[in-house]
């Protein structure tokens, strides 16, 4: 089995903001993630949101928003507190070294963690997405068995995952 780099997860900070600006995925992924500056903007209008920053030691690889509320995801409450998960972006030159997997995996203990309250992440991924869905299969996440309308990117799998 392959070994997954050492990944973290930290909130996004000032002295982070600029290098993420410089991180960016393939074209062919740019009609599934936004920019990170509409991510940030939509952070910044959205109380309780939260930027977060991936790192590979102290550099940043990638970024994701975590909301309070998984209805920002999935377009509806859960009979259990769930935290949205949205935008989760890593950079076109650390794709296809596991960094992703790693990454999920430091943002289940992250939210775990920081949020000892919520019991479940929701995120949704294009049915077309068939590379960002299996890298989210091996974190654990399944499919919450609906699909989701409301992406600029067609439809949506939901997919959730319980938190330790």
């Amino acid at each position: 089995m392959r070994k997954l780099p050492v990944i973290r997860v930290v909130p996004m900070d000032a002295s982070l903001r600029p290098m993420l600006f410089d991180l960016h995925v393939s074209p062919s992924q740019s009609e599934y993630v936004g920019t990170i500056a509409d991510m940030l903007a939509d952070v910044a209008a959205s109380p309780g949101s939260e930027a977060m920053a991936i790192l590979h030691g102290e550099v940043p690889v990638g970024c994701y928003r975590l909301d309070p509320h998984a209805r920002s995801v999935a377009g509806h409450d859960f009979g259990q507190p769930a935290l949205g998960v949205r935008a989760f972006f890593v950079d076109a030159r650390w794709q296809r070294r596991g960094v992703g997997t790693a990454a999920l995996i430091a943002l289940i203990a992250d939210a775990a963690e920081r949020h000892p309250h919520a019991r479940l992440l929701a995120l949704t991924v294009s049915v077309d997405n068939t590379v960002a869905l299996q890298m989210y299969r091996r974190a654990g996440f399944t499919d919450g068995g609906e699909l989701y309308h409301g992406g600029r990117s067609g439809p949506l799998h939901l997919l959730l995952r319980t938190l330790p």
